[in-house]
């Protein structure tokens, strides 16, 4: 098993893909969206944490900013019908510690706009989680509805490791697409006007 790796990451793909080249051995990781601009880097070389998924016709290592973040992917994993590719979903859309939140709160509204997450789904996600996620102390006020999609967009951008200043103009750019849309939609859009 393969727990943590550190080298230089030398090929990225927006679907969060990447290759990291540990001393001329380049591995393929899938990683939540924006882990690479919170991860710990040493000059050119950067630390992933790794979770190595396998299974009876693949092996697969995703990787992640910090140990809480490869703790949370493990503990939704293990929730009923929540696989990898739906968990990594979720960290690409909702910081951990509103997801603790929306979790403790049981906030289903907010679970339920990650996109592969339907109405039961985040319900399963509160019944099991609950008592397992770990209690994290809110960074801003606990969001309330729909008029809250461009302060949770800004968010979301900025835990990816955009400046506040990007995702401003980002989510402007947007307009009234702003709380209309899907949070997954809107992120995609908020991302295609970030990359050049």
């Amino acid at each position: 098993m393969i727990g943590w790796l550190r080298g230089r990451v030398i090929a990225e793909e927006p679907t969060g893909t990447l290759v990291l080249d540990v001393q001329g051995v380049g591995y393929e990781l899938t990683a939540p969206i924006g882990t690479l601009g919170r991860a710990k880097s040493h000059g050119d070389e950067t630390e992933l944490w790794v979770h190595t998924h396998a299974r009876e016709d693949s092996l697969e290592l995703f990787g992640f900013a910090s140990e809480a973040d490869r703790r949370v992917f493990r503990l939704l994993i293990g929730v009923p019908n929540v696989g990898p590719k739906t968990a990594l979903g979720v960290l690409s859309a909702i910081p951990i510690d509103e997801l603790s939140r929306a979790v403790q709160t049981s906030y289903h509204a907010r679970l339920s706009r990650v996109p592969g997450i339907g109405k039961k789904t985040a319900e399963r996600l509160v019944l099991e989680l609950k008592e397992k996620l770990p209690r994290l102390e809110p960074r801003g006020p606990a969001p309330t509805g729909d008029g809250d999609a461009s302060s949770l967009l800004l968010r979301a951008l900025t835990h990816m490791g955009y400046r506040p200043a990007e995702a401003e103009r980002a989510v402007k750019a947007l307009g009234n697409r702003v709380g209309s849309e899907p949070m997954g939609e809107l992120l995609k859009a908020a991302l295609a006007e970030l990359t050049p």
